[in-house]
């Protein structure tokens, strides 16, 4: 049963909305399974806690549901489902525990929290999406190094028959550069005088 919601409540419906729509985005979602329990923390730090409100909004943020009120020493008031249990689970924390969860209990949850002088601070809430599974981002793809062998490496198609055909005409080449480097040191040699020549041989 949906309890009315108090006065001041209305006031910061506009506010929730707005807050709500940046929850989104910051991606606090849980997944919880069917029939299972969900707990809710709410954080008081920095804060001086005297009651803890918690809300439901629909997730188009037509609709919000007052859940209840626990104060700093754990009494509860207008508790709107026995399946909702609010707690205060130390001095700076309150809880909401969702028992058997079911796929109605989508929304948005988010807790207000007041002090001494009824200051009000709006702690940003969870999307809760029952039954639902969550998104797993794809594995990393690795693209595999191209194998090449080192005397095609400026060919990425060459065959086997290919480099053997670049090592034979590296060999050719390198063969008739020696012979072309002996046959000008012969025909030098064979240019000098005969005095010079007899020299060399001495």
């Amino acid at each position: 049963m949906i309890q009315p919601l108090p006065p001041w409540a209305l006031l910061t419906l506009l506010l929730w909305r707005s807050v709500s729509s940046q929850i989104l985005e910051q991606g606090n979602i849980l997944y919880p399974k069917l029939l299972d329990t969900q707990v809710i923390i709410c954080d008081c730090t920095g804060f001086t806690c005297v009651s803890v409100y918690w809300y439901r909004s629909n997730s188009d943020h037509s609709r919000l549901q007052f859940l209840g009120k626990v104060n700093n020493a754990g009494r509860v008031t207008d508790q709107a489902d026995s399946r909702f249990r609010l707690k205060r689970k130390s001095g700076s924390s309150f809880t909401l525990q969702i028992i058997d969860v079911r796929v109605e209990d989508a929304g948005i949850y988010s807790c207000v929290l007041t002090d001494v002088k009824n200051n009000e601070l709006w702690k940003s809430g969870i999307l809760l999406l029952p039954g639902v599974i969550p998104p797993t981002s794809p594995p990393p793809t690795e693209s595999s190094p191209t194998v090449t062998s080192d005397c095609c490496r400026l060919k990425e198609n060459s065959s086997q028959e290919d480099c053997a055909s670049m090592v034979l005409w590296l060999l050719v080449g390198l063969t008739a550069t020696l012979a072309g480097a002996l046959f000008c040191t012969l025909y030098y040699f064979s240019r000098l005088p005969k005095k010079c020549r007899h020299r060399f041989v001495k």
